[in-house]
């Protein structure tokens, strides 16, 4: 019976540990300018900088990425789009924007970031990162339903990605670049991630209440034998 009992234990401990496979961030997209998820914080860059009004996150290497309009050979506003904006060109190119790219750092971790992308390419990038590792890199030709060829008016090619961490997925920093000209961006948008349990504290807690219900279980049937 005791040995019966512990694999019993044994067996969920490993179906919960199953339960909780390898997460990743998934992308999505909608129509529009905004994001269509609740709980969110946006930056607009109304203001002509790139200054979170949530204090919430932080950009770098902003240099004059922050435009408004287009600029033929050099940015072109998202479609439908009559405010300031974020353009990121490559490094040196003598354009707006050329600060190679911009990055963005949370202060505690997210499990959704999206914006509104103008104009998309394929050489448009985007990575997420937890702390220095990185979950995942996208590249224009990943959005789905997209046709990143740069269109100025094509819903294919100006649409709202969201970018979702999957199973409790978080991220902290998330870095866009671009190796053309360029990557056309408004109406940042997070979430801050909900505090759970981690898979492995959840884990660690069943395998030590096994092992105490083992040694219980030992301890009541030692009782029984002396009965005897």
């Amino acid at each position: 019976m005791l040995n019966r009992l512990y694999l019993a234990l044994l067996g969920t401990t490993v179906i919960v540990a199953s339960a909780n496979p390898a997460s990743a961030v998934t992308m999505k997209v909608n129509s529009g300018m905004f994001s269509t998820y609740s709980d969110t914080k946006v930056v607009t860059f109304d203001d002509g900088t790139a200054n979170d009004p949530n204090g919430f996150v932080s950009y770098s290497n902003v240099t004059t990425n922050i435009v408004q309009g287009s600029q033929s050979g050099q940015y072109a506003s998202p479609y439908g789009d009559n405010t300031k904006y974020m353009t990121i060109a490559p490094k040196n190119s003598n354009v707006a924007g050329d600060s190679g790219f911009v990055e963005l750092n949370f202060k505690n971790a997210i499990d959704y970031f999206g914006f509104y992308a103008g104009s998309l390419d394929s050489y448009n990038f985007i990575d997420i990162y937890s702390g220095n590792q990185l979950l995942k890199s996208f590249s224009g030709s990943d959005v789905p339903t997209a046709i990143a060829d740069g269109s100025w008016t094509s819903d294919k090619a100006n649409m709202f990605i969201n970018l979702v961490g999957d199973a409790g997925e978080k991220f902290d920093r998330v870095v866009m670049h671009s190796n053309g000209i360029a990557f056309e961006t408004d109406n940042h948008t997070y979430r801050v991630a909900q505090s759970v349990p981690e898979p492995n504290a959840l884990l660690g807690v069943l395998v030590i209440g096994a092992f105490g219900t083992t040694s219980l279980l030992k301890r009541q049937q030692k009782k029984v034998l002396l009965k005897r």
